[in-house]
């Protein structure tokens, strides 16, 4: 039997909180809990606050690798455990407000063609999706000082494609190439493949870059031998998936003229909001804890993020890495096989609502939904489109209508307010996701730090290249002669492998100039390949 509209009433009353410092309210009324749930999780959540401060005061909180996780000093140099940090932490913001004031007013740093007025950033994963996020979120087309662009996969097509969007502007292009260890393959390529662009236009690449990575790295050795303008540290205490306001998306931001210091601001008073040890006064804890009620604790149900805002568009890209990087562990922290995670999909609202809304109310019951409402519609006045009604209001009706809607056919859901898009807000939302991931994997015991699949996919592509140079190679060796992948295996002593052997030399025929022909028609047991 649903609730009639007094209960529910009642229930918003009692799970609706606003935070009036951050701007911020969180309904948890459509999610379906018991009044026993909370009082239930309280030892639990005791243990999650209890880890949360050990973490904060330099605890070894990644094992695997030895190491301090410290993004939460990023925006409080006085919590890093010792002086120095604090001082680098301080100094680094700094050098990065430097480097953006000198390249917007043109006084040290200029392209060939004059001062810099584009801005081409090439990382991958936390290196790029946090600042596109922001970038987004943020950018100000008319009043930004540089137009942003990503190199932020090794697709080559997609490079071509940002490189013609630069088109004649390349020579007052700044480019930030992001790594932590410089050495990261999808990076490497966006460099060399945007300092060939340079080269084609007869441009000095070194004269236009600057490295964000960490100190004595290959990419930091590179840039300091080649003359880079710059070189600014990446910590190892700092993950990717956390590593937004730390250079990697402070120096995107910075120089792309937006206020780095309200995003601090935004997640330093957010930090301090959950880091209360009382789960009805900390959002965080509270959002942990839905996640928990909702997955039963094993993440059996998927998290669907609505932003009703086109400027958040890309948050959910920026929460599936954060969560499922960090959630998503074949192990617990007791060696125990569990499986955990928290998968995260989602666009934004009133969108899906012509895409995927119809399966979320009548389809299969696998996830419930965060919704982001954004109570300012512009910075303006806005004109009527019906008697008394903006265009922001028909987007505030879609949110409530189909909020309405799912918990009809009881389909659990957040509400998450904020006031408007700005600096400050976007801090805000960085830093209550992060605490959240934090809480949530000690709920269910597990290690948010590390990422052990991560490295197992770059080691298996490692396998794919060197059995792709071995194929090659037999092919060049053996001229004017076919094989099929079978006899290609049996003579490179790669048993085993044919399958993908078959789509190496698939891909190379496919392009020109890889010295590839494939031939033989569909059967994969009878095509051969050939050096051309």
């Amino acid at each position: 039997m649903s609730a009639t509209p007094e209960q529910l009433w009642q229930r918003f009353q009692t799970h609706y909180t606003e935070f009036p410092t951050l701007g911020l309210a969180l309904d948890l009324s459509r999610m379906n809990f018991g009044d026993d749930f909370l009082p239930a999780m309280q030892p639990r959540m005791a243990k999650a606050f209890s880890a949360m401060a050990e973490l904060e005061r330099g605890a070894i909180a990644n094992p695997d690798e030895k190491r301090m996780v410290g993004h939460y000093w990023l925006r409080n140099p006085a919590l890093a455990p010792a002086p120095e940090l604090a001082r680098e932490i301080e100094g680094t913001l700094a050098a990065v407000e430097k480097f953006a004031a000198e390249v917007h007013d043109g006084s040290l740093v200029h392209g060939a063609g004059g001062p810099f007025k584009r801005l081409l950033v090439v990382g991958i994963g936390g290196s790029a999706l946090g600042p596109q996020f922001v970038a987004h979120a943020l950018g100000q087309p008319a009043d930004d000082k540089l137009t942003v662009h990503f190199f932020d996969n090794t697709d080559p097509d997609g490079m071509d494609k940002v490189l013609a969007a630069i088109g004649g502007d390349l020579d007052r292009t700044l480019v930030v190439v992001i790594s932590k260890s410089g050495g990261t393959k999808e990076t490497r390529n966006g460099l060399l493949e945007a300092k060939a662009a340079y080269a084609r236009a007869g441009l000095r690449f070194e004269a236009h870059a600057a490295a964000v990575t960490g100190v004595g790295s290959e990419l930091d050795k590179y840039a300091m031998q080649h003359g880079w303008l710059r070189r600014f540290p990446m910590w190892d205490w700092i993950g990717g998936r956390t590593s937004e306001l730390s250079v990697v998306g402070l120096l995107p931001a910075a120089l792309q003229g937006l206020a780095i210091r309200e995003m601090l601001a935004g997640a330093r008073a957010c930090d301090e909001a959950t880091r209360l040890p009382d789960v009805a006064k900390n959002p965080a804890a509270q959002l942990a804890l839905m996640w928990f009620h909702s997955g039963n604790g094993r993440g059996t149900k998927d998290m669907v993020v609505l932003p009703y805002k086109d400027r958040l568009e890309l948050f959910s890209k920026y929460l599936q890495q954060l969560l499922m990087e960090s959630l998503g562990k074949e192990l617990d922290l007791d060696g125990k096989v569990v499986n955990q995670g928290l998968a995260v999909y989602g666009n934004k609202g009133s969108t899906d609502q012509h895409a995927y809304v119809q399966q979320l109310r009548e389809g299969v019951l696998n996830f419930f939904v965060t919704f982001i409402e954004v109570l300012e519609d512009r910075a303006g006045d806005s004109i009527e489109v019906e008697p008394q009604t903006t265009s922001g209001d028909f987007l505030s009706g879609f949110l409530l209508g189909t909020r309405a809607a799912l918990h009809e056919n009881g389909r659990e859901s957040v509400t998450l307010t904020v006031r408007e898009v700005s600096p400050f807000t976007i801090g805000v939302l960085i830093a209550l996701f992060e605490r959240a991931v934090g809480f949530y994997a000690s709920l269910v015991n597990i290690n948010a730090y590390h990422q052990p699949g991560v490295e197992a996919g770059k080691k298996a592509a490692g396998t794919v290249l060197s059995l792709q140079s071995r194929l090659v190679a037999h092919l060049n060796a053996n001229a004017g002669k076919s094989f099929t992948v079978a006899e290609i295996a049996a003579a490179i002593g790669a048993g085993g492998t044919e399958e993908t052997l078959f789509k190496i030399g698939t891909h190379l025929a496919a392009n020109v100039g890889r010295g590839v022909q494939k031939s033989g028609g569909t059967d994969p047991a009878g095509v051969k390949f050939a050096a051309t």
